[in-house]
């Protein structure tokens, strides 16, 4: 008996750890599957301002602060617009110097801890750079969904998605731009952001279900007018523009898609975003494992997030090998693989969804190139 008791108490015990890991694993795929704007991606580092001036910012010199390009520069009730590095004055051995944009708001000191974003710009259109915008409703699935629209003269539209851990603020990095050319614009918030309706797991489901509510936001913009859309997506989004393009009932309406750092592996994303969140490397196959319980996308498969043999229309795609949440190896695969219909243009040194801000010139000669065929 004592044999029988001692095994059932080992039996007892291996089953209690291995509901312990399973519950294990599914907070922390939760936790992976909520990213928000102020939690870090991998590769973000806290910066420490050393020193501001009107034009001039002095930061931690760390391969964050030394990136090229402009960026967004947050942290505790603060927000800065910061430029390319700035060569050539003096400065500490363990600092770099950058040029300060503006500071939308708060006050930048000596000591605060700030992180790079590719959220340049915070607020609304109207506010934040003077462009004339609506605030619409649009009829969801889920319930309404919050969008800005910017009325342009064209009778195509361009409508925003953005992506993991930013909000419908990301995309109006490209808003000057679009406007300069007379292009409406339909900037979406869609199920679990502010505003948004909620799911009843609250989690990202990494495009999967997210691209139905992109689907509702193109049969108001051909409601309202629209001939032709162009999909214009971040990370998850430029994933729910993919799945629009191939299942939404109207996909003919769809006339291109521009891509940045769409996520393609899932599997690895979800360790990506549950690294990034300390979870330690043992328990992330059982993250995956949970996150794919969850969400019910498969998650075994690389570059699973559409088949590309569905696509039909010219595609626009942003990505770089410096991408530490959506491995751009998955990008160039499916470039190669529909090589008639997809243009990539990379990026290095750009971490990611942040392909415009590494360089905001080139970018947009790009995406002008790409547009003009399709207005």
């Amino acid at each position: 008996m004592r044999l029988v008791t001692a095994a059932a108490v080992a039996a007892t015990t291996v089953i209690g750890a291995g509901a312990a890991a399973v519950a294990v694993g599914r907070y922390a795929s939760d936790i992976a599957l909520k990213p928000s704007p102020d939690d870090p991606f991998p590769g973000d580092s806290r910066l420490t301002v050393h020193s501001a001036t009107e034009e001039r910012i002095a930061l931690t010199r760390s391969l964050a602060s030394l990136r090229p390009g402009t960026y967004g520069l947050t942290g505790s009730g603060c927000h800065a617009v910061i430029g390319d590095v700035i060569h050539g004055v003096p400065h500490p051995a363990d600092a770099v110097v950058r040029r300060l944009v503006r500071v939308t708001h708060g006050i930048l000191k000596p000591g605060n801890r700030m992180r790079l974003t590719p959220q340049v710009h915070v607020g609304n259109p109207r506010d934040a750079l003077g462009l004339d915008c609506a605030d619409v409703d649009i009829p969801g699935e889920l319930g309404t969904l919050p969008a800005w629209f910017l009325p342009g003269v064209r009778d195509t539209w361009v409508i925003t998605a953005h992506g993991l851990g930013t909000t419908r603020e990301h995309p109006m990095v490209l808003m000057p731009f679009l406007h300069r050319h007379q292009l409406p614009v339909l900037d979406l918030g869609y199920r679990n952001d502010i505003g948004g309706p909620r799911t009843a797991d609250g989690i990202s489901h990494l495009g999967d279900s997210e691209w139905r509510d992109l689907d509702a936001a193109i049969r108001y913009a051909v409601r309202y007018g629209a001939q032709d859309v162009v999909l214009c997506g971040w990370s998850t989004g430029a994933t729910m523009a993919l799945r629009a393009a191939a299942h939404s009932a109207l996909r003919a309406r769809i006339s291109g898609l521009v891509l940045d750092s769409p996520v393609l592996d899932r599997n690895a994303t979800i360790r990506a975003l549950a690294t990034a969140r300390r979870v330690p490397r043992a328990l992330l196959p059982l993250v995956v494992r949970a996150a794919e319980g969850s969400t019910g996308v498969p998650l075994d498969r690389p570059a699973d997030a559409v088949d590309p043999d569905v696509l039909n229309v010219p595609i626009l795609l942003f990505h770089g090998p410096d991408d530490m949440i959506a491995p751009w190896t998955a990008s160039r695969s499916l470039a190669a693989r529909r090589a008639d219909l997809i243009t990539l243009q990379p990026v290095p040194h750009a971490p990611h969804a942040a392909m415009w801000n590494a360089d905001p010139p080139s970018y947009e000669e790009a995406l002008r190139r790409f547009l003009t065929p399709l207005m």
